[in-house]
């Protein structure tokens, strides 16, 4: 069964349609959700999302009944504007996902209702290309065919990973959530040291992307565990494990460079969901 048959006549609303939107959007028709089931409210929508008013995706109506889904895909610091024009969806049917960084589950039944049903979804930016991981949690109120649709409306834009409670959302944030700006400035590094080391710009980069891009694929690929991939790369007393001496420093010089960076953004997220 498809998403758009699971969805069924109640449609989906989509409340913001930028990056994260726009990519979930795309994912979802690509695997059998019709225009026709979609409404979409976005104050300055894409050419493309205009031209699919032609295949009959409403734009900025309010439907005319309850959605079966409306997924918020605002900016955090709109949210207070925008979730009033679809609060008359709240404390019914309508399960609400947010991909909305840093708003509790709490706040949106302060704005919709107590028996709202609603899933908090953390994405991160490789959705944009159908590569992400989204990690998901529910309240109370979402039935389990619910939450199986909302994941698998997140996997069309990548993986997936349910959590036990929201407080681990703050993990996630740290780890997946901003962990592509880790991985970017890696990458930026890398490329600078390719540099100096005598390398062209254009070359330093392609080979600094591309291992990085290729490890990545290996590891999810053939499931073998980070470590042991890092052992088979090592040749005792070779160039990789010269290298490895002065990442590493001592044997626990990386890792707490990592664990230092991740709670650093985890205290972050727990400070900002206080408002």
């Amino acid at each position: 069964m498809s998403i758009g048959e699971k969805i069924g006549s109640g449609g989906l609303l989509l409340l913001g349609c930028g990056k994260m939107g726009g990519a979930m959007l795309r994912g979802w028709l690509a695997q059998g959700l019709a225009p026709d089931q979609v409404t979409v409210l976005d104050p300055y929508p894409a050419e493309w999302l205009t031209a699919l008013e032609a295949d009959g995706l409403r734009l900025n109506v309010q439907p005319e009944t309850a959605p079966a889904i409306a997924v918020i895909a605002t900016k955090p610091q709109i949210m207070a504007e925008a979730i009033p024009g679809v609060s008359a969806y709240g404390n019914g049917p309508t399960v609400f996902i947010s991909v909305a960084a840093g708003t509790l589950m709490a706040t949106f039944e302060e704005m919709l209702g107590a028996q709202t049903p609603i899933v908090r979804v953390m994405p991160n930016t490789p959705a944009a290309i159908g590569a992400g991981i989204s990690a998901l949690v529910a309240n109370d109120n979402v039935a389990q065919a619910q939450m199986d649709l909302a994941e698998e409306l997140l996997g069309a834009v990548g993986d997936t990973v349910r959590l036990d409670r929201e407080e681990q959302m703050h993990a996630v944030t740290a780890l997946s959530g901003s962990g592509p700006a880790y991985v970017f400035a890696l990458a930026e590094a890398m490329t600078a040291a390719g540099e100096k080391l005598g390398l062209p710009a254009d070359m330093a980069k392609k080979l600094a992307l591309g291992t990085i891009a290729g490890s990545g694929r290996l590891m999810l690929e053939t499931d073998i565990a980070p470590a042991t991939l890092r052992e088979q790369v090592t040749s005792p007393n070779g160039t990789t494990y010269a290298g490895l001496q002065v990442l590493q420093r001592d044997p626990d010089g990386l890792q707490d460079l990592v664990d230092a960076t991740l709670k650093a953004a985890s205290d972050r997220s727990e400070e900002l969901a206080k408002g």
